[in-house]
């Protein structure tokens, strides 16, 4: 069945750059699309073949091979294919095919010129970073113009509050420009309807906006830098600053404009991990990293946005690794999957990060003639993954331990014995299981064990009960008085550990209420909204308990960001009394929430006594 115009609009609207056309054109092009099914298997188009137009994946996932035969890339939902030869002479460049079922959606050839021709904002997303030099500027380097994403919207300061805040809702901002005779005036935005109208009980249909806008507020020429942008914005504590020439409104720059400028950059960091050839190729690009997250910490993007991205180029890495290793090993003997778990499983990754991975291998797996390649493969990758910065894991949870590289068979012995005979080592490495996400490979080898195990798991009081009181080992740093329980001695003495002490308790609490649940999600923000929706957790509970773990994860993120920026490597280790009195106030009512939900699950009659 096809989809309806607004179930593609609504696709759209989630994917880059589509989300950043005018909503009139948005509208226009969710008409023009086309939907096709791929059955798993099937060949999409061959390096050569005249292309129909664009596709973007809606659903499932493609393969993208060289000339050679090559796996080059693997492409998921809002990513797009074909756009190289249709840049070039029309003509496929690689081939692609449906790694499972998937739907694509096709932009006509014409459609796809024409979006090129008028809307810049499109066009960068495509051709930004076909000269190797403009490929690495970061937004500090690039001009205001280059950065605003769409057509000035603006109002009169005679208009009521009411139709200025219904054009906001139609067009989808959060801010809009004030015009007099051509003239910018002011600003209006969402947090000023907020302050200005609600909160001060005005009738918003009598009310104008001249009563309420932020006079002539601060502005941009555009040929200002990237750099004046984040300066002004973190300085002056504002999110919208409009862009002139003279006295004349020429557009609006917001953070979401410098969010997804930063959105579009790791795409085109992780466009050059899948071309590398070499491990020194892989190595330069793992090496922006720092940067990355600096831009993004800077630019006030949410923390779960910026460990997405950096997770992002981990896979990346990590399946041109795999790639490289079977160009020089030949075919997998028998079909596998490669698994992160860990942060980079939850996708959760930060400027610091160690490598978690292991292998489910096809039940047809052979100890004698199979395992020479995969261990083969498995140092391949662990040990470049290694060079490109992730460094081996401490508790050696990797790939290379014969043990983490088996056939589904044992896999599935495995969950059964920690689940059914639950010691304290069963409970971590059931911790560690639970948060596994596929990477690349046949990612079928592993989702029939994840829900026969979920299910057997939740099944299990016992189990339960041992998981729940694992989950409370690791318990925030509240001290008496309301003081915080620094470390004591040592290199990081009056520190605390963002990680094990801040985001470790939160995620440890997901993981359990995913349990209960039986929620397939390994990132943790999605099973503390999932958690809600099933009932597991109050909506109160849930929503203070977000709200906790994203102020926690934020500092976590921003503290990382200012180690960078000072020449330092980051670390998880955070010196509260360096922080403001209102923000460690803040830090420590989040850490006070989290005990509170500890206690709430430890009373719950779950845990053994």
């Amino acid at each position: 069945m096809e989809d309806t115009y607004p179930d593609i609009a609504r696709f759209l609207e989630t994917a880059h750059p589509y989300d950043s056309l005018p909503r009139e054109e948005l509208e226009h092009i969710g008409r023009q699309f086309r939907r096709l099914l791929f059955p798993a298997g099937s060949e999409i188009y061959k390096r050569g073949d005249p292309l129909p137009g664009l596709f973007l994946v809606m659903q499932g996932a493609v393969e993208v091979r060289d000339a050679s035969g090559t796996v080059v890339s693997q492409l998921f939902p809002r990513n797009s294919l074909g756009e190289r030869g249709l840049l070039a002479d029309g003509r496929a460049v690689t081939s692609a095919s449906a790694l499972q079922d998937t739907i694509l959606l096709m932009l006509p050839v014409t459609e796809f010129r024409r979006l090129m021709a008028e809307h810049p904002v499109y066009s960068r997303f495509f051709t930004r970073g076909r000269e190797a030099a403009s490929r690495r500027a970061d937004v500090t380097m690039r001009k205001v113009k280059d950065l605003m994403s769409s057509p000035p919207r603006f109002c009169a300061p005679s208009d009521s509050v009411r139709a200025a805040a219904e054009m906001m809702r139609k067009l989808k901002i959060s801010g809009l420009a004030v015009v007099e005779h051509g003239k910018l005036t002011g600003i209006v935005t969402t947090r000023d309807l907020t302050a200005r109208v609600l909160a001060e009980g005005l009738d918003p249909a009598a009310t104008p906006v001249s009563a309420v806008m932020t006079a002539n507020p601060l502005s941009l020429e555009q040929e200002a830098l990237g750099s004046d942008v984040l300066n002004l914005m973190l300085e002056r504590g504002v999110g919208h600053l409009p862009v002139v020439a003279g006295e004349r409104l020429v557009g609006m720059i917001t953070q979401t404009d410098i969010t997804r400028f930063q959105a579009l950059s790791s795409a085109l960091l992780i466009a050059d991990i899948s071309a590398a050839e070499t491990v020194a190729d892989l190595r330069a690009n793992t090496a922006h990293v720092p940067q990355l997250l600096l831009q993004l910490a800077g630019a006030n993007a949410p923390h779960e946005v910026v460990t997405r991205l950096i997770t992002d180029v981990t896979d990346a890495v990590t399946r041109r690794l795999i790639a490289l290793a079977e160009r020089e090993l030949g075919p997998p003997p028998v079909p596998y999957v490669w698994l992160a778990c860990g942060s980079q499983g939850r996708q959760e990754q930060t400027g610091i990060s160690d490598q978690d991975n292991c292998i489910f291998i096809d039940d047809a797996f052979e100890e004698a003639a199979h395992r020479p390649w995969f261990t083969k493969l498995a140092h391949f990758v662990s040990h470049n993954l290694d060079a490109c910065g992730y460094v081996f894991c401490p508790g050696d949870m990797m790939a290379t331990n014969r043990r983490w590289c088996q056939p589904v068979r044992t896999w599935r012995e495995y969950f059964y014995h920690w689940i059914h005979v639950p010691e304290p080592m069963a409970q971590m490495l059931a911790s560690v299981m639970f948060d596994l996400r596929p990477i690349a490979g046949e990612a079928t080898l592993y989702r029939d064990v994840q829900t026969e195990t979920l299910e057997d798991a939740s099944r299990n009081s016992i189990f339960v009960a041992h998981m729940v009181s694992n989950s409370l080992k690791h318990a925030p740093p509240l001290g008496l008085l309301r003081g915080f329980a620094t470390i004591r001695g040592g290199e990081h003495r009056n520190q605390i550990d963002m990680k094990h002490n801040g985001v470790v308790p939160v995620v440890d609490l997901g993981r359990v209420y995913a349990l209960l649940a039986r929620l397939k999600p390994v990132n943790t923000r999605a099973r503390l909204l999932g958690a809600e929706e099933r009932g597991v957790i109050s909506g109160a509970g849930a929503r203070d308990l977000i709200a906790a773990y994203d102020l926690i994860a934020e500092i976590r993120i921003r503290n990382q960001a200012m180690q960078i920026k000072a020449g330092q490597r980051p670390t998880n280790h955070l010196a509260p009394y360096d922080l403001g009195e209102f923000e460690r106030s803040h830090l420590r009512d989040a850490f006070v929430v989290v005990r509170t939900m500890q206690s709430a699950l430890a009373n719950s009659g779950m845990a053994p006594i």
